[in-house]
């Protein structure tokens, strides 16, 4: 693609200033120069941020009840899944349907144009930018693991040559009471050694926390959490509580057709802005001399789960706008048109004239 702007850049700065350039729709071939270009298309990404929480047993969740009061403790393990954040957001990609070529002509004072990888139209007669579009790929699907702390880094000989579960379970009890005390000591300032400043006494008190928390689990089971996002794409329309994805607390997101899942709606309604004049065959045919642009138009997009609204926004759509036209007369040989344009709508965001 670099070495194609180059040798365009080279084409364009060779030639005169008599005619003008000619845009038609499609690709052209045969003995025709110019550049092809293509104008985006809208679509909708919904983003999921979801996380699977996975329970295990405790080894001594038997005797939780017993040695430290600790009631509903399950002996089975369990999974389920919790949908904690839903981001939608609207970008472009190439649109197929509308390919356009500016012909380069003998003695033509032509454009200057620079195109995103994808081959959409991003300016004219403006200096190489280097920039990347970064709308061609979905964005992976990350994910994100709580770590858990090994308990029996923190167990005793004694506990350890233990000769039975329960003996040993009784004697994790008593460590971790053991621990406690040692904690309401030091915050009490009561402890034999306490220490020398506040931040050694918050070190001490995170670390006595630390195997607390991990001989509790012991008894009271710990529940990991992996934390995963999950990508929806939508090409818009006008639609009315279409389903646009599910998702289940046992198995996470699911696909809009497994009924396993609760529903999660779309609603996207055509603003009709801007106002599109009617046209008839001719003017729709002089549409096409000049460098054509797109006039987004925009919708209201609606997302709801159980009569609730999570997101509600109005947002640029290209499909429901219109295109426009440059008009050739523009770049003659008097005068520089530089023109900026949204690669993501593809609409026209600045326009300047200078003298050459």
């Amino acid at each position: 693609m670099k070495k194609a702007i180059i040798a365009i850049t080279a084409l364009l700065f060779t030639t005169g200033a008599m005619a003008q350039t000619e845009v038609t729709a499609g690709v052209m071939r045969g003995k025709d120069y110019g550049v092809t270009y293509l104008l985006p298309k809208t679509e909708i990404e919904i983003v999921l941020h979801a996380t699977k929480h996975t329970y295990t047993p405790g080894e001594f969740c038997k005797y939780a009840d017993r040695y430290l009061r600790l009631n509903n403790v399950s002996a089975d393990p369990q999974e389920y899944w919790t949908l904690d954040k839903i981001e939608t957001r609207s970008f472009g990609i190439p649109d197929k349907a509308n390919v356009y070529f500016v012909k380069l002509k003998d003695k033509t004072a032509a454009p200057l144009m620079e195109l995103t990888e994808d081959g959409i139209v991003r300016s004219i007669n403006m200096p190489y930018s280097g920039k990347k579009t970064e709308i061609s790929s979905s964005p992976a699907p990350s994910k994100k693991v709580t770590e858990s702390i090994d308990p029996r880094n923190f167990l005793t000989e004694e506990i350890l040559m233990a000769n039975s579960s329960a003996k040993m379970a009784e004697l994790i009890a008593k460590e971790i009471y053991t621990i406690r005390e040692s904690k309401n000591a030091l915050l009490r300032g009561e402890a034999d050694n306490m220490p020398k400043d506040g931040e050694q006494l918050k070190l001490m008190i995170d670390n006595l926390t630390m195997q607390e928390k991990a001989m509790t689990e012991m008894f009271a089971g710990s529940t990991s959490n992996s934390t995963e996002n999950f990508t929806i794409r939508i090409t818009p329309k006008e639609m009315k509580n279409n389903v646009a994805f599910r998702f289940s607390k046992k198995l996470g997101v699911v696909s809009k057709d497994n009924l396993a899942g609760e529903p999660y709606f779309i609603t996207i309604v055509n603003q009709h802005v801007p106002q599109i004049p009617a046209i008839d065959a001719g003017e729709k045919k002089k549409e096409l001399e000049g460098v054509v642009y797109n006039v987004p138009g925009r919708g209201k997009v609606t997302l709801t789960h159980n009569n609730e609204t999570l997101y509600e926004a109005e947002i640029p759509i290209t499909q429901f706008g219109c295109t426009e036209f440059l008009a050739p007369i523009l770049f003659n040989k008097n005068s520089v048109i530089k023109v900026l344009f949204d690669t993501h709508t593809g609409a026209l965001l600045k326009i300047d004239r200078g003298e050459q």
